[in-house]
């Protein structure tokens, strides 16, 4: 990011041409460059109608303008902004006449939402609810973000940050007055008392994680089995288009195809692989090693296969579902579909779409009980994930170390107070801010 005494401009709406497209301003010279395009200053946080204009007179577009100053405003800025009609003429012709003010510039990836975040707006857990909610692809990631972004986690880190300050000043008091007797022991005890609260607040925190912060990736699902047995065709049924060739001829499908889905609001990333047999074709044999590659990998697998092709592979760490095809081509062997504990069967026809519905059914089972409370989940990164397994291990730690003296609690409570500090963004984050925040689009 480069200097913030700089002001910044950039398109805040989607690519041109539309209908109408928002540009934003933000920094000192916000104001003085929409007095100048304006012609005038319009009152705060009311939208005025105005004809912009370059610096020799010429009209840029009939307009509506907003002025937001600081420190009310979304970037704790001055922040102005341009609603115009979103064509590459006029959106070029605004942008061209805000270069040529003096310290004014386009803005970078998230350098808004970095000065927001400098400025005491947000906090780190909201800057990355902010990211989420941008990047949703689904109604659970939708709710999960803005779950974050109005401080679901950031509200509890300050709570317990606040509380771990307080505990560790009752223990630094006993410390200081330690030469009064029983002074020291009537302030730590209480102290303690908040630090077992905390500690297993926290802990249960990270228990009900689980794989929470998977709602942000989603569900990768693979479709695998032998040849020919209607893989890309049940692709295709799911996708609810044509995303993978379909032939009679075994083998056409010789790399994966991923496509995304939105299963009841769960993220879903179905796979395709390439038919798994034995071959001397060398990119079919390239085919099936991916294929096995990316089905080990998968969170689940569906192995398709019909009445006259091989048996399922060894049952790894990833759940296998056999899903009989082309049972509209004759009656299955039943025997040797019968269902156990550990691997469910599905009779389906993809060509006709016998049992797709009750097999769509049971993957979103599946993705609920695998995101579980996902979206009401605290944590929903690595980076929250392993801030908060630091507080506990150093509030864990002061309790272990009671007996060896106040100064050794003291300071696994400054430690454990300083990952909560790390996790909302307010101490010792500078290498991490610009790794985060460029994830952001442009205007954001």
């Amino acid at each position: 990011m480069r200097r913030s005494d700089q002001t910044i401009f950039a398109l805040s709406t989607g690519r041109p041409p539309s209908a109408i497209a928002v540009v934003r301003m933000s920094g000192p010279q916000a104001g003085a460059a929409l007095q100048s395009l304006a012609g005038k200053m319009p009152s705060s946080r009311t939208a005025a109608r105005v004809l912009l204009r370059d610096s020799v007179g010429e009209p840029i577009d009939d307009a509506v303008v907003l002025w937001f100053p600081s420190p009310a405003s979304a970037t704790g800025e001055d922040v102005a902004e341009f609603h115009v009609h979103g064509s590459r003429a006029v959106l070029a012709a605004l942008f061209t006449v805000l270069s040529r003010i003096e310290n004014v510039r386009a803005a970078e990836p998230g350098e808004f939402t970095r000065r927001a975040f400098e400025n005491g707006k947000l906090d780190l857990t909201e800057a990355e609810g902010l990211d989420d909610l941008i990047h949703a692809d689904t109604d659970r990631q939708r709710r999960q973000a803005l779950r974050q972004l109005t401080g679901l986690l950031g509200d509890k880190a300050r709570a317990w940050r606040q509380q771990i300050i307080d505990a560790a000043a009752l223990i630094e008091v006993g410390i200081d007055f330690s030469d009064e007797g029983d002074v020291s022991d009537e302030l730590v005890a209480p102290a303690l008392a908040r630090v077992r609260i905390l500690l297993g607040e926290i802990e249960d925190a990270l228990a009900a994680a689980g794989r929470s912060e998977r709602l942000r990736d989603g569900l990768v699902v693979a479709i695998a089995g032998p040849p020919n047995v209607g893989k890309s065709t049940l692709m295709n049924h799911l996708a609810r288009r044509e995303v993978a060739i379909v032939s009679p001829h075994a083998g056409t499908t010789r790399d994966i195809i991923e496509v995304q889905l939105d299963l009841d609001g769960f993220p879903v990333t179905l796979i395709d692989t390439a038919g798994i047999r034995e071959t001397i074709d060398p990119i079919e044999q390239e085919g099936v090693r991916r294929a096995r590659a990316r089905a080990a990998e998968a969170d689940l697998v569906l192995w398709l296969s019909d009445a006259e092709s091989g048996q399922m592979p060894e049952q790894g760490p990833t759940p296998v579902w056999r899903v009989r095809s082309k049972v509209d081509l004759g009656e299955p062997d039943i025997e040797a579909l019968e269902p156990d504990d550990v691997t469910p069967v599905f009779r389906i026809s993809a060509r006709r779409g016998d049992g797709i519905a009750e097999l769509i059914a049971a993957i979103v089972r599946f993705a609920q009980d695998y995101f579980g409370a996902g979206e009401t989940a605290l944590i929903t990164r690595e980076r929250q994930r392993a801030l908060l397994r630091e507080t506990s291990d150093s509030l864990r730690r002061s309790l272990d170390v009671v007996a060896l003296g106040d100064e050794l609690i003291a300071e696994e409570l400054r430690r454990a107070a300083m990952s909560l500090g790390r996790l909302l963004g307010r101490v010792d984050v500078e290498d991490i801010l610009d790794v985060i925040f460029r994830e952001f689009c442009i205007g954001k």
